[in-house]
C-alpha cells in the first residue's frame, strides 16, 4: 500500500500509460492472511516448506543466509515475470501488473524437490538423504589446514574416482548406496579429507572427474586460477571485489561498471532535475520523507 498512499498505484499509473509493467515484489504477497504481515527471508522460506528441508540430521532447519527467498525466489523470479511481461506486450501492446512473492518465488523454485518426492531422493528423515548432507559423496569435509573440500561424486564413475583419490579400495568398501553403511562411510572420509591441506587435496583431484573441489573463502574466490581465466570476479576504482555480471552473452555481454557503488539517495537530485522536477518540488518531496539523499553535495 504504500505506493498506493503516494498516488502512484498500480490502477493510477495504467490509466496513464497502458502499456506499463509494473512489479509488485513483496515477501507474503498481495493477497492472502499475511500479506500486511512484516516478515524476512527465514519466515518467507518458512512458509513455503523449502525451509523445512534445509539442515542436518537431529539438528534445527536452518536458513542459507538470506539468497533463497529474498533474492533467488524473490528478486530473480520477480525480473523473469517483468521480462516475460515485456515479452507479451509485444503480442498484446498492454502491460499488466506482476504480483511477485518471495513465498511463491521460491515455492515454485523447489519444483524440484516437489516433483522427485517419489524418485526415493527426498523419502527419509532430513539430513539423511542424497544430497541434503546423508550421502557421504555428497557432503563437505574438513583439511588438516582448517580449510574444506566439497564432494559431489554422485555417478559411479565419479565416485570410482572419488574412492582411488583417497586412496581407498573399493572392493572392501560397502555398496556406494548402501544408505546404513552412510554414517561409518562419512567418518571414515571425514577422517582421510583431514590427512591433507586444501591445496594437496586440490593437486590430487583437480585433473579428475571425481567432482572434488575446494571450498573457497571470500578471500581466496578471486584468485582461484579458474576463476582468475574466466574473469569471475572484478575490482572497482576502490579495490573492492565483487562478481561480474552473468550469465555471459555472446552478442551483447554486460559492461560492468569499475566505479564504487552509490549512496542510496546519491543521484537523487540530479535524475529529479533531468526528469523535469523544479528544486522546490524536490526539497518539498525531501521534507515529506518521500525522497532521501546521502550525498554530501546535495544543495538544495
Amino acid at each position: 500500500g504504500v505506493m498506493e498512499k503516494l498516488g502512484l498505484g498500480p490502477e493510477v499509473l495504467l490509466q496513464e500509460n497502458p502499456r506499463l509493467i509494473y512489479a509488485r515484489l513483496t515477501g507474503f504477497g498481495q493477497t492472502g492472511k499475511y500479506a500486511k504481515s512484516a516478515g524476512h527471508d527465514i519466515n518467507y522460506l518458512a512458509l513455503s516448506g523449502v525451509l523445512s528441508k534445509l539442515g542436518r540430521k537431529d539438528e534445527n532447519p536452518y536458513a542459507p543466509v538470506n539468497l533463497l527467498a529474498d533474492f533467488a525466489g524473490g528478486g530473480v523470479m520477480c525480473a523473469m515475470g517483468i521480462v516475460t511481461a515485456l515479452y507479451e506486450r509485444t503480442k498484446s501492446g498492454k502491460g499488466q501488473i506482476i504480483d511477485a512473492s518471495m513465498v511463491k518465488g521460491v515455492a515454485y523454485l523447489s519444483s524440484f524437490l516437489w516433483k522427485s518426492q517419489n524418485l526415493g531422493l527426498w523419502n527419509r528423515p532430513r539430513g539423511e538423504n542424497l544430497l541434503d548432507s546423508g550421502a557421504p559423496f555428497y557432503e563437505t569435509y574438513k583439511t588438516s589446514d582448517g580449510k574444506f573440500m566439497a564432494v559431489g561424486a554422485i555417478e559411479p564413475q565419479f565416485y570410482g574416482q572419488l574412492i582411488k583419490g583417497l586412496g581407498l579400495d573399493s572392493d572392501k568398501l560397502p555398496n556406494q548406496l548402501s544408505f546404513s553403511d552412510w554414517p561409518k562411510m562419512k567418518k571414515k572420509f571425514a577422517s582421510i579429507f583431514a590427512q591433507k591441506t586444501q591445496a594437496e587435496w586440490c593437486s590430487i583431484f583437480d585433473s579428475t572427474d571425481a567432482c572434488v573441489t575446494p571450498v573457497l573463502s571470500f578471500d581466496d574466490v578471486a584468485s582461484h586460477q579458474h576463476n582468475k581465466q574466466r574473469s569471475s570476479f572484478i575490482k572497482n576504482d576502490q579495490e573492492e571485489i565483487s562478481p561480474r555480471p552473468a550469465p555471459l552473452l555472446s552478442r551483447t555481454p554486460a559492461v560492468p561498471s569499475f566505479k564504487r557503488d552509490p549512496f542510496i539517495g546519491e543521484h537523487t537530485e540530479e535524475i529529479l532535475l533531468e526528469y523535469g522536477f523544479t528544486k522546490e518540488e524536490i526539497t518539498k518531496l525531501y521534507s515529506d520523507k518521500v525522497i532521501e539523499f546521502s550525498n554530501p553535495k546535495a544543495n538544495l
